[in-house]
Parts: C-alpha cells; sequence; structure tokens
C-alpha cells in the first residue's frame, strides 16, 4: 500500500498532467488561427513526440531487440493501430478544431468510452454492467441537451462529421489497442513507438500532398515543440508514473477533470463563451462517461 504522501503526490501530478493535456486544445486552436495547416501540424507534433521516443528505444538492448523480432504480423497490426489512431482519430481532432469551438470538439470525443462500452459487447465480448448503461444513456443525453434544437451553420455541420469520425477512429483505436495489450507479447512503449512512428509520417505525407507547404513563425515552431515534448512526450511518461500509484478508478476520475478544463480555459483563452444549456451538456456527458469508465482498466492516451 503506497503512503498516503505518495498518493497526493501522485494524484497532484496526474491533475498536472491533465492541464496539460487540456492546454493542448487551446495551443492547437492558437496554430490553426496562424494559418497552420491542421494535417501538417498534426503530424509535425507526432513526428517530434516520436524522435523524443527513439533515444528510449535506441539506448535499450532489450528494446533493439524486440523491435529487431517483430513479426509481419506485428508490423500490420501496429500499422493499422498508428492509422486509426493518430492518422485518423488525431487528424480528424486537428481539422474539426479548425471548424467548431474547442468545448464542442471535447464534447463528443469524450463519448469514446460510450462507443467502445458499446462495440466491446461485439467484438470483445465485454458486457457492461447496468450502471455502466446507466452512463451510456447519461452521456446520450447530455449531447441531446448540448446540441438540441440543432441549428448548426454550415461550417459546424462539417466540424462535426469530421469530430465523429475521430471518435468512431479513436473507439476502433482503443478496442485494437486493448486487444494487442492484452497479448501481453510486446512492450507498451514499442507499441507507441511504431505506431506513433507510421501514424505521424501518414499526416505528414498526406499535409503536404493535400495542404501544400508553409511558412511558420517562430511562435508555430514553439507551439508545436511545446506539444511535442512537453503535453506529449513528458505528460505521457509522468502519466504512465501515476499509474504506478493510483487505481484505474482513481485515475479515470482525474481524467475526467479535461472536459470542464478544456471549456474554461477555451473561454479565457480563446473567448469560447458556453450558454447554461451548453454548461449542462457537458456535466451531463462528463458524468455519464465517468460511469462509463468505472469499471474498465485505464488506458494511456496521448492529447
Amino acid at each position: 500500500m503506497p503512503a498516503p504522501s505518495s498518493r497526493v503526490s501522485a494524484i497532484l501530478q496526474a491533475i498536472f498532467v491533465t492541464i496539460l493535456w487540456a492546454s493542448s486544445w487551446i495551443l492547437i486552436k492558437i496554430g490553426l488561427r496562424n494559418d497552420l495547416p491542421p494535417v501538417t501540424f498534426a503530424g509535425l507534433r507526432y513526428g517530434l513526440a516520436w524522435l523524443c521516443l527513439l533515444p528510449f528505444i535506441l539506448s535499450n538492448q532489450a528494446r533493439r531487440s524486440e523491435f529487431r523480432s517483430l513479426s509481419r504480423m506485428d508490423w500490420t497490426r501496429l500499422g493499422i493501430l498508428g492509422l486509426v489512431f493518430y492518422a485518423l482519430t488525431q487528424g480528424s481532432q486537428f481539422l474539426s478544431l479548425a471548424y467548431l469551438p474547442a468545448a464542442m470538439v471535447s464534447l463528443l470525443l469524450n463519448l469514446t468510452p460510450v462507443v467502445v462500452g458499446v462495440t466491446a459487447v461485439i467484438f470483445l465480448n465485454e458486457r457492461p454492467t447496468a450502471l455502466q448503461w446507466f452512463g451510456i444513456g447519461l452521456a446520450t443525453v447530455g449531447v441531446g441537451f448540448y446540441f438540441l434544437p440543432i441549428a448548426l451553420p454550415q461550417a459546424q455541420v462539417i466540424g462535426v462529421t469530421i469530430a465523429l469520425v475521430g471518435v468512431l477512429a479513436n473507439a476502433g483505436s482503443s478496442l485494437l489497442g486493448r486487444e494487442i495489450n492484452r497479448s501481453g507479447t510486446l512492450s507498451p512503449i514499442l507499441i507507441t513507438f511504431v505506431s506513433m512512428g507510421i501514424g505521424s509520417g501518414l499526416l505528414l505525407v498526406i499535409g503536404v500532398i493535400t495542404q501544400g507547404s508553409v511558412s511558420m513563425t517562430w511562435q508555430d515552431w514553439a507551439i508545436i515543440f511545446w506539444l511535442a515534448i512537453i503535453n506529449t512526450a513528458f505528460a505521457f511518461t509522468l502519466w504512465n508514473q501515476t499509474l504506478r500509484t493510483l487505481t484505474a478508478v482513481e485515475s479515470s476520475v482525474i481524467n475526467s477533470l479535461m472536459m470542464p478544463q478544456i471549456a474554461i480555459l477555451a473561454y479565457v483563452f480563446l473567448g469560447e463563451a458556453l450558454s447554461a444549456k451548453e454548461i449542462w451538456g457537458l456535466i451531463l456527458v462528463g458524468s455519464g462517461v465517468l460511469i462509463v469508465q468505472m469499471k474498465r482498466q485505464n488506458k494511456v492516451q496521448f492529447k
């Protein structure tokens, strides 16, 4: 049993990580307002984060051997994970933020555990508990509360469509990632390293082909480096450290703080205000998602 001081320290560190992850949304919006191409922007962020992981692979003989011993099937599965989780999920997040307020995209992407809870019944034979079904219903009501009556401008309709693609892709990557990790044959850092390398490479190629080259200022590069090094590589490492002390439920509760943090930060730094109805929608969705995750193993994801 960890000492009380260790648990308090782990909780504070985990909260700090959620603040970093929530701030990512604000930095992405600022970069997009500076006319950074969304797909290239995402590729640069995760490409640099992949480079941060490279020394940990090269400097460790066991990891180098594990990398060299990857089978063709391993490469195929990790390639699909990179395509779905990084190229599709993260690419759609950046694209949707070009059209929608940060709080709205956050609400939609937070539905991922709900989608996973439903689809896991079919693909993984994991049946939600009665409490989790209640959480799914509560989150659904929250979405209705936020959006109804529907009166979205054309640009926001495009953004919502892209965000929903991201939700489905994120749910698919959660199921695939759980299946890969459940086998226990590959280390988590190697799974992240290979899938992130493939996914970020695809994002960069697609971004250059579809959006062309772009001239970036020092502020643009500062945002990209901060997102890659601090909010991705460092935050991921620190979050993993807290998981040694915190339970899955505690981590899920702390992780659920991100949605209100994003709404508050977006209001302060981006001027994105919320109506009372939208605030209640966020509360209901956040509560429902938290209930769904209460019985599930916590899964680390980049934010």
